[in-house]
């Protein structure tokens, strides 16, 4: 029981900055293009190349 004590805030705790975590992504934007990444894979741009 006594670990109990110990592991339940503990998981709180870190729930709780997953959760921080995943808000702060939110309000940076970091989901904001969702199709970028995989269009992206798909297409080779070759534009930084000279082709010589």
């Amino acid at each position: 029981m006594n670990v109990l004590a110990f592991m339940i805030p503990l998981s709180i705790l870190m729930g709780l900055v997953g959760l921080a975590a995943f808000v702060w992504a939110l309000k940076s934007r970091q989901y904001e293009d969702l199709d970028g990444a995989a269009n992206r894979i798909l297409f080779d741009e070759e534009s930084d190349k000279d082709g010589s």
